[in-house]
């Protein structure tokens, strides 16, 4: 498959779309988009595994980052591509097109047309964004080559609906695992309910009022809440263990460790068991490139809510924001797409802001 980074951009959505690249199999499209980056001059075009970086060496004094996803989740009867409607109500449909290969259309052809930037450039697109973090094409750059994704901003391709997202939510997961005895459920004083014992947690999570902070000047919304409970092992046995899986969702004026002693204080008494956790991103939009970006796209930025590849910028000390077409609700739906008003938008927004 071969793309052409000059068509225009709905069509080279499109041809994106159209090359099957769920996580784990992104070789036909890295192949396709590097084939298609090395045939720009003005690029430098590295790569490792699945994941392509390209950059321009001009000698700027800023340097900006744009990056995005290959990867898809499963494919469920939605390609090839498709369209409904017809001048600003025209719908692109079909897997990716949300998620994200409509950012990643706007940044492609920013490469192929934005020859003489103001800033000194750098595309990446990386593999297994979709699937567990340790597979995470970014994350594998930001351990093998750092030194690639080097700027002074970076603008993610998650959807956002043509608007600033600054930042992005932490996450972390716990588990509160509850003993009891097991015992034959017609002889139950023998024993002691684990599921039972779970009755107080859950009204710890029902009562709980999650914070609205604000950071950098957008509102956070936080949150807390079990995500899975599971106990017994027939319906004739009391059970003797009860696990509840909980989900934090906080603010990022909060670090890891300051949100897991939060869940300490909230669960005082009981043992948490660390399952997984990744920090959240301050927004920088008192940053000046960042500041002159939403200048540009000339809405009020908004806080992202979610955790999103942002926050491995921020820990290389980028400030980033979520920028792209497309509604994030839409996003791994059976009918996922995109307002092909929005891709126009965010291609001539970001034209805009480089040339």
């Amino acid at each position: 498959m071969t793309l052409d980074l000059h068509d225009d951009v709905v069509s080279l959505t499109r041809a994106l779309c159209d090359i099957p690249s769920v996580s784990g199999a992104e070789a036909a499209i890295a192949d396709a988009v590097e084939g298609a980056l090395r045939k720009l001059g003005h690029l430098e075009v590295l790569r490792d595994g699945d994941a392509v970086v390209a950059r321009t060496q001009l000698g700027r004094d800023r340097r900006i980052v744009l990056a995005g996803h290959l990867d898809t989740v499963p494919i469920k009867d939605n390609l090839p591509t498709w369209t409904t409607g017809e001048g600003d109500a025209e719908l692109l449909y079909g897997r990716g097109t949300c998620d994200m290969k409509a950012g990643l259309a706007t940044q492609l052809r920013i490469a192929a047309t934005v020859t003489e930037p103001r800033h000194d450039l750098t595309f990446v697109c990386y593999d297994n964004e979709e699937v567990a973090s340790v597979k995470n094409g970014l994350g594998r750059l930001v351990r093998n080559h750092p030194d690639w994704l080097a700027g002074d901003f970076a603008i993610l391709g998650e959807p956002s609906n043509a608007g600033v997202e600054g930042g992005c939510q932490g996450t972390m997961r716990v588990r509160i695992t509850l003993k009891g005895r097991a015992s034959h459920s017609a002889r139950a004083w023998a024993g002691v309910n684990a599921i039972h014992a779970a009755a107080p947690v859950l009204a710890i999570l029902t009562a709980y009022e999650p914070r609205r902070v604000v950071v950098d000047g957008l509102e956070y919304r936080e949150g807390l809440n079990a995500v899975n409970v599971q106990g017994g092992i027939a319906g004739n046995v009391i059970p003797d263990e009860c696990v509840i899986d909980i989900n934090h969702r906080f603010a990022p004026d909060r670090s890891m460790d300051d949100a897991y002693a939060h869940l300490q204080e909230v669960f005082a008494g009981y043992e948490l068991e660390l399952r997984d956790k990744a920090p959240g991103a301050r927004p920088g939009l008192d940053q000046p490139a960042a500041a002159e970006f939403v200048a540009v796209v000339g809405r009020e930025p908004a806080a992202k809510f979610g955790w999103t590849d942002v926050a491995r910028f921020a820990e290389l000390g980028i400030p980033a924001v979520n920028y792209a077409p497309g509604d994030p609700l839409l996003a791994h739906t059976d009918n996922e797409h995109v307002p092909v008003a929005q891709i126009r938008e965010c291609e001539r927004v970001l034209t805009a802001w480089l040339s």
